[in-house]
C-alpha cells in the first residue's frame, strides 16, 4: 500500500499522503464507490485525475471511511457525514487528505517553472521579499501558491482573491512553516501553516 506519509499536527488532526504508484485498473478494483462517484470518475477524460480520485478514496479507508461517508456541499467543499473536517487534494502522482476537529484546508501542487508565468494572479505583498533566484524562487512561488490554496478551502468563501485577500509573510523553505493572513471584507483571520517538501512536490495545510 502506497501510503507515503501520515502527519500528526496535533492531537486533532491527521494528515495522509499517498504516492500513487499504482494502475487505473488495481485502484479501481480495491475501492468501493458509491454510484454518483463511480459515474464521475467514469466521465473523467485524464487517467491522473482518474487515479487522483481514486487514490482519494484509499487514503479515505486509511482514516476508517468509505466513499459513502464523503459528499460535497454547493460550493464543492467536501464533508464527513460524522461532522469531522476534511480537505482533499491530488497533483500528479501524489494525493492527501486532512481530517480534523478543526477546519482544515490543504494543498500539494507539483513544482514547475511554469508557475512564474502565473505568479502575477496569486502574489502582491509577497513580491517585496520574493527573490527570483531559479530554483529556490520556484520552490517559494510554489509554497506561496499552497498555503492560499489551503486557506482557500479552508475559508470556502465564494469571492475570495488570492492576489488581494491572501497574504504570506516572509519564510524560509527550511522552517516549513508561515503564518497567513486572510482580510475579507469584514472578516481579519490569522493562520498558522506548516508546509513540507517531498520529491518536487510542494504540500501546505491550514488548521483554524
Amino acid at each position: 500500500m502506497p501510503l507515503y506519509k501520515t502527519i500528526h499536527p496535533d492531537s486533532k488532526t491527521i494528515v495522509k499522503i499517498w504516492k500513487i504508484d499504482e494502475s487505473y485498473d488495481d485502484l479501481m478494483e480495491s475501492t468501493h464507490l458509491k454510484p454518483k462517484s463511480l459515474e464521475r470518475v467514469l466521465r473523467m477524460k485524464s487517467e491522473l485525475h482518474q487515479r487522483g480520485f481514486l487514490s482519494v478514496r484509499c487514503l479515505l479507508a486509511e482514516f476508517g471511511y468509505q466513499d459513502s461517508d464523503l459528499f460535497y456541499d454547493e460550493h464543492g467543499k467536501p464533508h464527513l457525514k460524522d461532522g469531522k473536517q476534511i480537505s482533499i487534494t491530488h497533483s500528479f502522482n501524489f494525493s492527501a487528505v486532512i481530517v480534523s476537529d478543526l477546519i482544515v484546508g490543504i494543498d500539494i501542487e507539483k513544482q514547475r517553472e511554469k508557475i512564474t508565468i502565473i505568479a502575477h494572479k496569486f502574489v502582491d505583498y509577497e513580491e517585496d521579499y520574493l527573490n527570483k533566484d531559479g530554483a529556490s524562487y520556484i520552490r517559494k512561488l510554489t509554497a506561496i501558491w499552497c498555503v492560499k490554496e489551503s486557506l482557500f478551502k479552508l475559508f470556502a468563501t465564494p469571492g475570495l482573491s488570492f492576489r488581494k485577500h491572501c497574504l504570506v509573510i516572509p519564510f524560509s523553505i527550511k522552517d516549513n512553516e508561515t503564518i497567513a493572513w486572510v482580510d475579507y471584507e469584514t472578516k481579519k483571520c490569522r493562520y498558522n501553516i506548516r508546509f513540507l517538501e517531498f520529491e518536487g512536490f510542494t504540500c501546505a495545510y491550514a488548521i483554524a
